[in-house]
């Protein structure tokens, strides 16, 4: 296993960590921090995706995106990841977590959706572009 493997899979370790905490927290009834955890998953996921496929770690969310983008230019698989990406983004991270509103319906179809995110981000990571 490369370092960059090795690098790629701690990360996708972390996405799942952090896609189970919120749903944990999502039981528990904290939305917003159940919103946080799911963007933090969604955030890590797709690091290791670009790690994985370009040998790059993003550093910031909107390294990330951009990166997304421009895989889903080439590899029209990516292209569900990046706009679940920019969706969480906006809704879990900017409106339910930064500013309390939210729509609770669609907080919990995207926090129960975020470990699908996670595998699918996990099976294009190796799969070939």
């Amino acid at each position: 296993m490369t370092t960059v493997q090795a690098n790629a899979e701690r990360i996708f370790a972390d996405a799942r960590y952090m896609a189970d905490a919120s749903l944990e927290r999502l039981a528990a009834g904290d939305i917003r921090d159940a919103a946080e955890k799911a963007w933090c998953a969604t955030m890590r996921a797709a690091e290791a995706l670009v790690l994985a496929r370009t040998g790059q770690g993003p550093g910031t969310s909107t390294d990330a995106g951009r990166r997304l983008r421009a895989l889903s230019v080439t590899d029209h698989a990516v292209w569900n990841l990046r706009q679940g990406f920019f969706d969480r983004q906006e809704s879990l991270h900017g409106e339910c977590f930064y500013h309390d509103y939210y729509d609770p319906e669609e907080v919990d179809l995207l926090v129960n959706a975020t470990a699908d995110y996670v595998r699918e981000a996990e099976r294009l990571a190796s799969s070939p572009a």
